[in-house]
């Protein structure tokens, strides 16, 4: 028998649905599968670690299907900023930097990110592959 499917999305509603009026909400720490860069979003670096983060989640979620749980890819989420953030006021998308994420289940380790990374590795040739790492978020 395998395990209900687990969709953070709807566990985590309050952090993924919108309110209707405004309010503070608590974010607890949280699992992510994360990159950095920097540059324009609609470069190809950017492009490079979004194809390597998504990669690496849907082999997470095959890796966890075949040892019976189960769970929902969740959407990309990121953090923007820039050194001066005049960047964000003049457009200055050369000078912007983030770091994406996408949110993992409890079942997701090091070391099946290991497994998974090697996966995506053997299958695409993804520079910025190498930058994927499993890090609490708070």
């Amino acid at each position: 028998m395998t395990a209900a499917k687990v969709d953070l999305k709807k566990e985590l509603r309050g952090l993924y649905s919108a309110p209707k009026a405004p309010e503070l909400i608590e974010v607890p720490p949280l699992t992510y599968l994360m990159a950095d860069g920097g540059g324009d979003p609609s470069g190809p670096e950017y492009s490079s670690v979004v194809e390597s983060l998504y990669g690496v989640a849907y082999s997470l979620k095959f890796l966890a299907k075949a040892e019976g749980d189960d769970f929902v890819v969740m959407p990309l989420q990121g953090l923007w900023w820039a050194d001066d953030m005049d960047a964000f006021l003049e457009g200055s998308r050369d000078d912007w930097r983030w770091t994406m994420m996408i949110l993992q289940p409890a079942v997701v380790d090091e070391n099946m990110v290991a497994t998974a990374i090697e996966q995506v590795a053997a299958k695409k040739d993804l520079p910025v592959l190498d930058r994927v790492r499993l890090e609490v978020y708070e």
